[in-house]
């Protein structure tokens, strides 16, 4: 009888892993407040940084050695996941050295990453110029389209009955 409470407390941390959702990058060496905006704006103040950004995904691009992906910058809730409901903070492009399938990383899907700045791009969204950050990834999470890994926590309760035809 005394393994117990040994059991109950196991169960209990295992129930609370089995809850959390989403990446847990670790940001103690992490610019946790530089934004792809600054980035872009001074890029020899933040070259070579640590950052984990996340934003939804504009554009795919598979090329012969790297994927590339241009992402809209939102800031991340306490999941870090991106907080689509907050201001953009700019774009950024992310490039992984893997092939990712870019009907997986849709346009509009959400991800979240951990990577270096390696430099500033030139380039355009629509005819205008903009002045993009590169971040070579270290990770790459992609958030589920249904949302079932949501960062807030789901409770039904109700009474009823269902009738079907």
């Amino acid at each position: 009888m005394k393994y117990v409470p040994h059991a109950l407390t196991a169960l209990l941390l295992l129930g609370l892993t089995a809850c959390a959702s989403g990446p847990r990058y670790d940001t103690s060496q992490v610019e946790t407040n530089l934004t792809a905006s600054q980035a872009a704006a001074a890029p020899a103040a933040h070259g070579g940084a640590r950052v984990v950004w996340g934003g939804v995904i504009i554009v795919t691009r598979n090329e012969p050695s790297y994927t590339e992906m241009e992402i809209l910058s939102y800031p991340l809730d306490s999941w870090q996941r991106p907080d689509i409901s907050r201001s953009e903070q700019g774009r950024f492009i992310v490039r992984n050295a893997n092939y990712l399938e870019a009907v997986d990383y849709a346009p509009g899907r959400q991800v979240t990453i951990s990577g270096k700045i390696e430099k500033v791009m030139e380039g355009k969204v629509g005819e205008a110029p903009y002045t993009f950050p590169l971040v070579q990834s270290d990770e790459i999470y992609l958030w589920p389209r249904d949302g079932r890994e949501s960062s807030a926590p789901r409770f039904h309760f109700g009474i009823g009955v269902i009738f079907g035809h």
